[in-house]
């Protein structure tokens, strides 16, 4: 009740900063104004996640992970829409459909979900959210791929297992006043940073 009530408040509150978002995309870059990634949620199940585009039309098919701030496949948009997390903001409308809720592990793409182990599966057994202890501790993950020679083989080898820890801490210990710390520390670290 709880994210269907917020977000579609969010929506509803969110919708000029929506329509900026618009004009200025469309501004900015040829393209859709909503990118859609096919993410795993809920029991291994499939849907689509919403994201503002940040990227040039056909980025993903050079890689799907993003590499720093200054990756030339991000827009001038697209830049700011990350840097604050604007871009993520569509994904009121996952929760309002009910594929994911405000506070949960981060939806993964196929690919990396597959390399998880059995007990790193048990993440699958709660919807996925726009944020979490690892979204926090990861904050700037691209900046880390950055500095890595092999930036896919850095994100399965150290990232991805030090999210799913996180994850599976989560999945033991929480609540909805966990789940609001941790809406309030990842907005706070979002306008600190």
């Amino acid at each position: 009740m709880f994210d269907v009530v917020f977000s579609l408040l969010g929506l509803i509150f969110l919708l000029p900063i929506f329509l900026i978002v618009f004009i200025l995309l469309k501004l900015d870059s040829k393209g859709p104004i909503i990118y859609k990634q096919i993410r795993v949620g809920l029991n291994l199940n499939n849907f689509e996640l919403f994201k503002f585009r940040t990227m040039y039309i056909g980025s993903d098919l050079k890689g799907l992970l993003t590499v720093g701030n200054n990756d030339s496949r991000i827009t001038r948009v697209g830049y700011w829409l990350r840097r604050y997390k604007i871009d993520e903001l569509p994904q009121l409308i996952n929760i309002l459909k009910g594929e994911m809720s405000f506070v949960g592990p981060r939806p993964e793409v196929l690919k990396y979900v597959k390399l998880y182990d059995s007990v790193q599966q048990r993440i699958l057994s709660i919807k996925p959210g726009i944020t979490d202890w690892a979204s926090i501790y990861f904050i700037n993950e691209n900046q880390l791929l950055e500095t890595s020679d092999d930036p896919e083989d850095y994100y399965i080898k150290i990232i991805i297992p030090k999210k799913v820890n996180q994850n599976l801490k989560y999945l033991e210990h929480h609540n909805l006043w966990i789940d609001l710390k941790i809406i309030f520390i990842t907005i706070k670290r979002i306008i600190i940073r």
